[in-house]
């Protein structure tokens, strides 16, 4: 590259940037397809949303906002948090259809369900 011109150079270094962005664009391209996550915030001693329809594939996020430790436990055992503290979190993927109904072990008031589709 030695004897090429100052704009030559440049040109060539731009066409060798679009080459590796359009690599790159393709190669990110081809990463599976991920359902997007969903909330479910835990305050005021209320899962928010209560109720939630989603597509199968789905990652549900539990988030603790409330004061006070929670947890979110599957009514059939599909899945159990650990104590969630104020500001923790606990996720699970809904891979089959059906209807997951959950509580918080703590406080039997607290039930929501997740109807996967």
């Amino acid at each position: 590259m030695r004897n090429l011109t100052k704009r030559h150079r440049s040109s060539v270094w731009r066409r060798c940037r679009a080459l590796l962005i359009v690599a790159a664009l393709a190669a990110v391209s081809t990463w599976p397809v991920r359902a997007a996550d969903m909330e479910v915030n835990i305050d005021n001693f209320a899962f928010t949303p209560k109720e939630l329809t989603v597509k199968a594939g789905t990652t549900i996020v539990f988030h603790n906002r409330d004061d006070i430790p929670h947890s979110v436990v599957g009514s059939t055992g599909e899945f159990h948090s650990k104590a969630l503290d104020t500001d923790d979190s606990f996720s699970f993927t809904f891979a089959k259809a059906g209807t997951y109904a959950y509580h918080c072990t703590y406080h039997a008031n607290m039930k929501g369900s997740i109807t996967v589709q």
